[in-house]
């Protein structure tokens, strides 16, 4: 199971890299644990995969366009492919462990077109919920829950193993589809805005180092300035510069944390202008100077 300390995100389409992810298993298993200092969540992203959560300990926040859910140890829940999510630690809350499953749709169905996949797979992934709550108050959500955390006591080196996942996925999988079955026949479909916020994000990602205006962004994407800012408001609930400064001071972080470039690099790399800038800007955010955020992350590595 991988314990990852961060997401990597492609360049190109902007939807989360699964390390160990291949077409012949299109299966991954994660263990993310969240704190404050080191981890407190995965900016706004999105995959391709399905993915099945429990939380273990603490309490953990998923942030989709629609709203906010938490989700305090012993819940957890179905995200479906291709929502725009973010997540992270829930404020006062204790460190907390997440398990994940991450998998292809056909890694249930099998072959395309399949009488599975069409009877089961598609309507669930397709036209099923965005993010489904799973909590042990309610019987037949309990009983989903013990099979969810049962599914992360399989172990990858037992004979079998992946048939046996497979079988437990399907089994969750099922009581899925019977849970989600009243939502669906509402219907569950993205927000109109859903291409064009993940297509303003691709544009800000890739050009997040220069300046960058909001009549540049709405350019990008072939709307008006007005437009732009109404798909951030109706979808990550925040102006385009705000996730611009956000987004910067991420990779500004990141960038402290894993090299040891100059400070001054390190803001004209992520946008933030002069180190006098940059330096003002990250105290507001993190409640410290980069260089003294870059001593006590080492710091703590070392002890």
């Amino acid at each position: 199971m991988k314990h990852p300390q961060n997401i990597r995100i492609a360049t190109d389409s902007r939807e989360e890299i699964l390390p160990d992810f291949s077409p012949d298993f299109p299966y991954l298993a994660s263990c993310v644990e969240l704190s404050r200092q080191r981890y407190p969540g995965a900016p706004w992203h999105w995959h391709r995969t399905v993915e099945l959560f429990y939380v273990e300990t603490g309490a953990v926040e998923y942030i989709i366009p629609e709203g906010s859910f938490v989700f305090p140890a012993g819940t957890g829940g179905f995200l479906n492919a291709n929502v725009l999510h973010s997540t992270r630690i829930v404020s006062g809350s204790q460190p907390a462990v997440e398990l994940l499953h991450l998998f292809d749709p056909s890694f249930l169905a099998g072959e395309r077109g399949s009488r599975i996949e069409g009877k089961y797979i598609l309507p669930l992934a397709s036209a099923g919920p965005r993010l489904l709550s799973l909590r042990p108050e309610d019987p037949a959500q309990a009983g989903i829950l013990a099979l969810l955390r049962e599914s992360f006591t399989l172990s990858d080196g037992d004979w079998g193993y992946e048939l046996r996942l497979r079988q437990t996925l399907g089994d969750i999988w099922l009581e899925l589809f019977d849970l989600a079955r009243p939502t669906m026949e509402t219907g569950n479909a993205a927000a109109p805005s859903d291409a064009l916020i993940k297509a303003l994000l691709v544009y800000i990602h890739e050009n997040y180092a220069r300046n960058l205006s909001v009549d540049e962004l709405a350019a990008a994407v072939h709307i008006s300035r007005r437009a732009c800012f109404r798909v951030f408001r109706e979808n990550l609930r925040t102006t385009p510069l705000e996730y611009l400064r956000q987004y910067r001071l991420g990779k500004a972080r990141a960038l402290l944390e894993n090299t040891r470039l100059p400070i001054t690099q390190i803001a004209y790399e992520c946008g933030l202008g002069s180190s006098s800038y940059f330096g003002k800007t990250f105290r507001r955010a993190f409640g410290r100077t980069p260089g003294d955020y870059r001593r006590n992350w080492h710091d703590r590595d070392r002890n």
